[in-house]
């Protein structure tokens, strides 16, 4: 019980001496090895085009050989072909992809 205590104890002192953006960034990979069981829409003129669903993680590209962040995101989800706010049996899990300059869209975890 006291190693445990210890660890915990180092990990969070650790945590504490890290900037704003490295705990967001930790917090950002451990909620990307968790899974979300997000949702995502599309909308085109305000009005809603694509949802998918059941999305464990949105990642953003990156740069073949580099790190250097690219203009769209990706991910896979099941694709709510019926547009009816749950995932029916003949639905299918999907990959998308979509631009972050051009695209509306809102991701939010399930409610439910």
């Amino acid at each position: 019980m006291k190693k445990i205590f210890l660890l915990f104890f180092a990990a969070s002192m650790i945590l504490a001496g890290c900037t704003q953006d490295t705990q967001n960034k930790i917090g950002r990979s451990i909620q990307n090895w968790t899974g979300t069981n997000g949702i995502l829409e599309i909308y085109s003129g305000g009005k809603l085009m694509k949802r998918f669903m059941k999305i464990d993680k949105i990642s953003t590209a990156t740069e073949t050989g580099g790190t250097a962040a690219r203009a769209y995101r990706y991910g896979y989800g099941k694709l709510d072909a019926n547009m009816n706010g749950q995932v029916d049996q003949d639905e299918k899990r999907v990959y998308f992809e979509f631009s972050d300059y051009s695209t509306e869209y809102l991701f939010y975890s399930d409610p439910h």
